[in-house]
């Protein structure tokens, strides 16, 4: 018997083509979305969102029809009943409903709106008319079914940094984008200056998303290279050592890239790395020393953490 405050849905098909989805929605929480966000990640979600309705928090999971069956969405629903009771709240009400792409694509529209991240940087959503005048670097996205929409504060933590980091280097930069989802973060770092930059992801879903934006931005392949894969791909597609990367995914895989890094960085090469918790930062630290790389810099923003690393 399900958990109060868990529902099913009582009349899911029984066959649906590949193209719809689970929308998991979690509502009536106090403001533990990093929480949220965090396992609905960790349980393969492919993409998250969030809002706040008179006080009350809704957050929102999509998991691919072909990956769950309702019986792990039971599991998820009642391990995010165990962490929000972990912290002292109770259990919220879960829900999950069947939903087609275009709806989650269409979803997007009532979550996400134009948005200032640091000193110079504008994320625009794709349909808005663009401004007739702008002062910073508009960012045009059309995320549909990909992650990194940049709403949350690991995306926004990485936006900053790479404003940082890009600014303080003197000359033409190439970067790796591990992990790309939409391609936000490459976007950002060559509309900063970068030259060009070699963005990967696991999810056939973010590669299509990241070569979308590439065009809506006016970038071409020559700028921004996209492949499926890892670090991997980027090793046997390059010439030269990159100057610099970031990599916005969770931190086991983080740690299982460390050992890596150096295979497509030079000798001055730099990363930033989020999707870090707090309390992850120093396994990650440890790890990150025990590979030849020390922590430069570290920003915080709710429960997350980037880290700006370099060379030892």
């Amino acid at each position: 018997m399900a958990d109060p405050g868990i529902h099913t849905p009582s009349d899911a098909p029984t066959a649906l083509p590949p193209s719809q989805w689970w929308e998991i929605k979690v509502v009536g929480v106090p403001l533990l979305d990093d929480l949220l966000f965090w396992r609905l990640q960790e349980e393969g979600c492919q993409g998250t969102a969030s809002q706040i309705v008179n006080q009350e928090l809704t957050v929102c999971g999509y998991l691919s029809l072909d990956r769950v069956q309702s019986i792990d969405l039971q599991k998820i629903a009642e391990r995010l009943h165990q962490d929000v009771q972990s912290v002292g709240h109770p259990a919220p009400d879960i829900s999950w409903q069947l939903i087609t792409e275009e709806d989650w694509a269409h979803n997007w529209r009532d979550y996400w709106h134009p948005q200032e991240v640091g000193n110079r940087l504008l994320i625009y959503p794709a349909w808005l008319e663009v401004p007739a005048q702008c002062e910073r670097l508009l960012i045009r996205l059309n995320p549909g079914v990909a992650f990194g929409t940049g709403a949350h504060a690991t995306t926004q933590l990485c936006l900053r940094a790479l404003e940082q980091q890009i600014s303080e280097q003197s000359n033409p930069l190439s970067i790796a984008d591990i992990g790309c989802g939409t391609g936000i973060l490459s976007i950002a770092a060559l509309l900063l200056g970068v030259q060009k930059a070699y963005a990967v992801d696991l999810d056939p879903l973010a590669i299509g998303a990241t070569q979308a934006s590439r065009e809506l931005n006016g970038l071409t392949s020559d700028q921004l290279w996209v492949k499926e894969g890892s670090l991997d791909q980027v090793i046997q597609q390059l010439q030269h050592p990159v100057q610099g990367f970031c990599c916005n995914i969770l931190a086991h895989i983080i740690l299982d890239l460390i050992p890596h890094f150096a295979d497509i960085t030079d000798q001055n090469g730099w990363g930033i790395l989020s999707g870090i918790l707090d309390t992850q930062e120093p396994m990650i630290i440890e790890a990150l020393n025990a590979h030849g790389w020390q922590v430069r810099d570290t920003h915080h923003e709710q429960d997350w953490c980037s880290l700006i690393i370099e060379r030892s």
